[in-house]
């Protein structure tokens, strides 16, 4: 029996996602990720740069990718502070590690979601959507 998916397609144009990441590839495959979603992607290479760009610019965003490990300032520390300057934007934690007390420290830092990586494209897309489409 042949099985057929029907490939669920999401439209986030307008919306803005900034991703906190410091390694250039994984980057790249969340930017190729969100690709086909019209989302306009913004690259900060570390806690410290996402904290900044978030509190001290004018741009408005809908969500952050956020790293954990990062220099400068790990992605615990700077979803403290974005949440303590805008408790309703979403952020979602993606990490390499996936012990318990990592997960709990995510929350505790304030993120609303928390993925493991390495991250597929289906999981990825269902998170956002969770938080920007309805």
């Amino acid at each position: 029996m042949e099985e057929t998916s029907i490939k669920k397609t999401y439209n986030l144009e307008s919306k803005r996602i900034l991703i906190a990441e410091d390694e250039e590839m994984n980057f790249l495959y969340l930017e190729e990720a969100l690709r086909d979603t019209k989302a306009i992607i913004v690259w900060c290479k570390n806690g410290q740069e996402a904290v900044q760009k978030i509190i001290s610019s004018d741009q408005k965003f809908d969500l952050i990718l956020m790293d954990i490990k990062m220099p400068k300032m790990n992605g615990y520390e700077a979803t403290e502070l974005i949440k303590k300057h805008n408790k309703e934007l979403p952020i979602i934690i993606q990490t390499a590690f996936a012990m318990p007390e990592e997960r709990k420290k995510g929350f505790d830092s304030g993120c609303n979601e928390y993925l493991e990586k390495p991250i597929r494209q289906k999981k990825l897309l269902l998170t956002i959507d969770k938080y920007l489409t309805h």
